[in-house]
């Protein structure tokens, strides 16, 4: 082994016990983290959490800017921000990239983490306020043992990922403002302990499909947004058929989980039991593999949809 190796074996070492020595340190952070309801959508309490999050990066001394496409709610507590930090210095940076918003909870109660031996358990401790205090740690790490980066880690920190980041990871696009002078993005989403070395695209829709309401029983005078709704979804079983047969090339673990994507109805809703439904919804989340192109499966996905219009089901998405 020469003395390039010795020297990565001896700062890999001395990082991981710097960082197990702060288990219950970093524990409290993630506590105090998924106590702050960051719910999306709509998209709640995005300013306590950024602001909770800066105060994080400037008592560890790294400096940060707070970025956004301005007040694009009328709640400016819910505004979304993203956070870019930096450490070291020279042109070359790899970047750490997370998100700071989790999916709807079913009670207030997942926002009351609970620890049990090494696990901390509440919403968004694993996708991905975990992650965020992971990657804040290991800038830490880092700092303290010194070690000579030849280059910076970048901490980028978006809203918004889990309805398609248009106002976080797309916005900072936008604007030139991502992964500048970047060799390599290093992302903390909860992949079962296995590395991971791409990410899917992402693609949703909520799909609105329209009847003619009537009593129950009058339900022959009505035109039934439902039954409707489920023609539209037989032609979206057929494109899911074909879509879910696609695997990708690369490293991903479990085996299921190299499939291309496309799921239905992770949100839908009617009227009421008793009245012909006027309308009807449901969502389409299609999740797309590296090998995949955006444009050409959007135009798929669109398609079934147009071709349910000109069968004659009045819908919208």
């Amino acid at each position: 082994m020469n003395r390039r190796s010795n020297d990565v074996t001896a700062q890999s070492a001395a990082i991981l016990s710097w960082l197990r020595q702060r288990e219950s340190e970093m524990a409290a952070l993630l506590a105090d983290l998924v106590a702050i309801p960051t719910e999306n959508p709509p998209g709640k309490n995005y300013r306590a959490c950024v602001d909770f999050l800066e105060s994080q990066l400037r008592q560890v001394g790294l400096d940060c800017e707070r970025l956004g496409p301005g007040a694009s709610r009328d709640d400016a507590a819910n505004s979304p921000e993203s956070l870019l930090a930096s450490y070291g210095s020279g042109e070359r940076a790899l970047y750490f990239h997370g998100h700071y918003d989790v999916v709807q909870a079913q009670t207030s109660a997942q926002f009351q983490p609970q620890r049990k031996d090494h696990f901390l358990f509440g919403r968004g401790s694993a996708d991905m306020k975990g992650g965020i205090v992971a990657m804040l740690y290991a800038i830490r790490a880092l700092k303290e043992i010194a070690v000579d980066l030849k280059g910076r880690i970048g901490l980028t920190l978006v809203p918004n990922e889990e309805t398609g980041g248009m106002d976080g990871t797309a916005w900072l696009a936008q604007q030139g403002l991502l992964g500048r002078d970047g060799i390599g993005m290093l992302l903390a989403e909860p992949t079962s302990g296995v590395v991971w070395n791409a990410n899917r695209g992402a693609l949703s829709s909520r799909v609105r499909v329209f009847g003619k309401p009537a009593h129950a029983g009058l339900q022959h005078q009505g035109e039934n947004a439902f039954e409707r709704m489920h023609a539209v979804v037989e032609k979206l079983q057929q494109l899911k058929r074909e879509v879910e047969q696609r695997t990708t090339r690369f490293n991903i673990l479990s085996e299921q989980a190299r499939n291309s994507i496309l799921m239905l109805g992770g949100e839908s809703g009617g009227t009421n039991f008793n009245v012909v439904p006027a309308q009807c919804w449901f969502t389409i989340d299609r999740r797309i593999n590296p090998e995949e192109d955006l444009a050409a499966e959007r135009t798929k996905l669109l398609d079934v949809l147009e071709r349910c219009k000109q069968d004659g089901i009045t819908l919208d998405c």
